[in-house]
């Protein structure tokens, strides 16, 4: 089981390891990522199976949070999720 304090370090490592700019908070449950100069909303991930994998939202122009995929959520392993937010073209629309 990934606790929170493991969980928000390996996502602040993965940013650091691609140059920064992301900010990580810990709200309601999940883990929202922002872009650090202007507090954009990224992603957003609900840890799912003790922490071990992550279902994975957008901001979506409805203003909210929506499942990724098209055809119902997206549940990947922590390390999978943030190599998919970081190569898609979805998350960075609002930035």
């Amino acid at each position: 089981m990934l606790g929170q304090d493991e969980i928000i370090a390996r996502i602040e490592r993965f940013n650091d390891n691609r140059g920064g700019g992301v900010a990580v908070e810990h709200r309601r449950g999940g883990y929202t990522l922002v872009l650090e100069a202007t507090g954009a909303p990224i992603a957003r991930l609900k840890p799912i199976d003790n922490g071990e994998r992550m279902r994975i939202l957008y901001w979506s122009y409805r203003n909210r949070w929506d499942d990724a995929g098209p055809l119902g959520g997206i549940f990947l392993p922590l390390d999978n999720a943030l190599e998919f937010i970081a190569r898609e073209p979805v998350f960075w629309i609002w930035t």
